[in-house]
Formats: C-alpha cells, sequence, structure tokens
C-alpha cells in the first residue's frame, strides 16, 4: 500500500509537529494555571498569512482540553453572536448533562469528577444579552468543579463581523471583571487587526497579550520537515532537508506544502531525492501562488497593488526612489502607501530608503500577472 503523505498543506489544519511555538503556548499554559487575571488568559495572535495563527489558536485548544475546560470555537463571521447563543454554548451544556458524573473523557475534555450529569439550563435567549446570562451560567457551575471555558476567535480582522467581535469582547471583558473562569485567544492578519484595536470598540482587545508570530528558526523548520518524513518510514538526507527548510522561509504553511510536494513526486520511493526535493519546491512556489499570495494581493487596494507591482521589476531590495519613478508619483504619496504595507505585513524597511517583499515569493507571483511590465 502506498505510504500517505504525512504532512498537512491545508490552512488551519495541524500539522504532524508543531515546532517553533513553544514560548507562545507556554505563555497560554501557564495563563490557564494561574487563575483570573492572569495576563495571558486574554491572547490576541497576530502575523502574516502562513505563518501559522490558526495552528496556534488549535494548540491553545488543546491545553485548554488537557485541563478540562470547555472550548468554544469560532470563526469572525457574519452571525457570530447568533451561532454562540443557539448553538455553540447550549452544545457545551449539553456535553456536561450528558456525560457521565465520574471523571470521565468527552470529545476530548477530560471533565472533572462531579461536573458531568448535572441539571444546567442556559436561558434561552439570543444576542448579546443571551450571551452574558449563557456565559455566567455556565463559569458559575465550572468554576465550582475548578475548570473553566475557552472562547477561540479566528479571523478576527474580517470586517464584515466587527459589531459581532466587539459585543463578544465587552462580554468576555465582563466576565474577567467578575473573575469568571474564562479565556480568550483571537487570530488575525496585522493590518486589520490594528485597524479593530484603534476602534472605540476595542478596548478589552487592546489590553489582551500581543503574540506576533515570526518565522520559524532553521533548525525548527528543519525538525518539522525531518520528523514527519522518518516517522511515516521514508528516508531524506541531511542536504535534502536543509534545501527544504531554506525554501520556507520559515513559514509552516510552506514547510507543509514543500515537504508534501517533495513527498508525492515518488511516494514508492523509499528516499526522498534532490530532484524529488526541487520538483517539490517548485510545485510548492506555484501552490502559494494561489493559496498564499492571491487572497494577500486581492485584499489590497488598487493603489497597494500598484506599488507592489513597481517593487517587482527588481531583484533584490526595492529603493523608494524608484518605486515614486515606476509609480509617477512623489515621494510624499508613496511613502504613505509604503507605510500602509508594512502594517499589512506585506513588506518591510531594510535600510534606510529601501523595502522587501515579507512574504516568501511573492515576487514571482506578481511578475506571473498579466498585468507586470517588466523594466
Amino acid at each position: 500500500m502506498r505510504p500517505s503523505s504525512p504532512f498537512r498543506p491545508s490552512f488551519g489544519s495541524n500539522p504532524p509537529l508543531v515546532t517553533g511555538r513553544e514560548a507562545v503556548l507556554d505563555d497560554i499554559a501557564e495563563a490557564l494555571d494561574a487563575g483570573p487575571g492572569a495576563s495571558g488568559r486574554a491572547a490576541l495572535i497576530t502575523g502574516n498569512r502562513g505563518i501559522g495563527k490558526t495552528v496556534v489558536l488549535n494548540e491553545a485548544e488543546v491545553l485548554a482540553r488537557q485541563r478540562g475546560w470547555l472550548v468554544l470555537s469560532e470563526t469572525a463571521t457574519v452571525g457570530l453572536i447568533e451561532r454562540i447563543t443557539t448553538d455553540g454554548l447550549p452544545e457545551l451544556a449539553g456535553v456536561i448533562r450528558q456525560a457521565p458524573s465520574t471523571r470521565t473523557r468527552v470529545r476530548g475534555i477530560s471533565l472533572p469528577a462531579g461536573l458531568g450529569g448535572v441539571e444546567l439550563d442556559l436561558p434561552d435567549e439570543r444576542g448579546p444579552g443571551g450571551l452574558r446570562r449563557q456565559l455566567n451560567a455556565l463559569t458559575d457551575l465550572l468554576d465550582q468543579h475548578g475548570t473553566g471555558i475557552m472562547i477561540t476567535l479566528d479571523e478576527v480582522h474580517s470586517r464584515a463581523a466587527r459589531d459581532d467581535v466587539a459585543q463578544l469582547a465587552a462580554t468576555v471583558q465582563h466576565a474577567f471583571r467578575e473573575d469568571r473562569p474564562v479565556a480568550f485567544a483571537a487570530a488575525g492578519l496585522p493590518a486589520a487587526v490594528q485597524d479593530l484595536l484603534t476602534a472605540d470598540v476595542s478596548t478589552f482587545l487592546r489590553r489582551a497579550r500581543r503574540f506576533v508570530l515570526e518565522p520559524l528558526s532553521p533548525v525548527a523548520a528543519e525538525e518539522a520537515l525531518r520528523v514527519p518524513v522518518r516517522a511515516a518510514g521514508r528516508e531524506v538526507a541531511d542536504a535534502e532537508v536543509t534545501t527544504m527548510a531554506a525554501a520556507t522561509f520559515g513559514y509552516p504553511y510552506l514547510v507543509q506544502v514543500i515537504g508534501d510536494r517533495a513527498w508525492r513526486q515518488d511516494p514508492d520511493a523509499s528516499t526522498i531525492t534532490a530532484e524529488h526535493v526541487a520538483r517539490g519546491i517548485a510545485d510548492a512556489v506555484r501552490e502559494a501562488g494561489f493559496a498564499l499570495h492571491e487572497p494577500a494581493v486581492n485584499d489590497l487596494s488598487e493603489t497597494d497593488r500598484a506599488f507592489l507591482m513597481a517593487m517587482a521589476p527588481d531583484d533584490g531590495d526595492s529603493a523608494i526612489s524608484d518605486v515614486a519613478r515606476r509609480m509617477d508619483r512623489d515621494h510624499g504619496y508613496v511613502s504613505r502607501y509604503r507605510s500602509r504595507l508594512i502594517v499589512a505585513g506585506i513588506v518591510e524597511p531594510t535600510r534606510r530608503g529601501y523595502l522587501r517583499f515579507t512574504l516568501p515569493y511573492l515576487r514571482e507571483f506578481l511578475r506571473s500577472l498579466p498585468d507586470y511590465e517588466a523594466e
């Protein structure tokens, strides 16, 4: 039987090995253990596309479940509060009612003895008022058994659910003020999260512990490639692992897609060779264009995209003066969009007057577009 790839190249899927995020997860774990008032009980995770934000949220949920906490996992889309009060919190109440009274594991949660099988009726009310009353009813019971509820929210940068995110944040803030056993972790893209934090409704989020995810170290990237391959029964030389790791630029998404594409070149071969790696990297770069770069560019304004296209002809760092000349704009105009793109995590300054792309292979993607004009 042909061995399956051990890698998980889909966005949001947990990889076979989570590495390089130990410091963030340790802080969240310590906050869960420390009790109400610990700064890590409200966590805001930011970083570029493909940097592993959703995976960190997933791992935070695992930490909570290991401690017997209930977990409410949501995404910031339209109808957020309605889903929580109609389905999310009532479903958690049902888990408690249906579980045996002895200590047991239910849906991956190790519930404390005595918590299962109790009568728990949540207020049948929708909207913000129902959210607060339902959360209070749950936490009143959970607190008696030394456990709590973790709420995770992905895509918190979404404008479509801005009002619902504000209502949820306000409710969680009240829970914190009352020392209820609640933890909150949210994740989103840098520019939009920054925009959210400047809004009048986001006092709670501004006070949350901020975790900015950086690219993995070369050692962590190599480990994330080598260990799954060998655990799945194939061999790969250290030189090929180093080549793949360098091609990822430390982005966890690229670790998964490059590892997966190299594996798939010849799944029946006992060893992943240099040729497999070279072809796998080429395939992965093309895949990243659709999965990583296209959404990032589509989220930008027309002028932001024009700025990036003006950087694309450069093989290395781009001089702001060259970008201004190609856009036929003055330095002040270009500087405003330079700042926007830095906040968005798309570009970064390298030295005075120069920029480079932050997202790996973005230049190659831009050059493949029909409207690209080489100098």
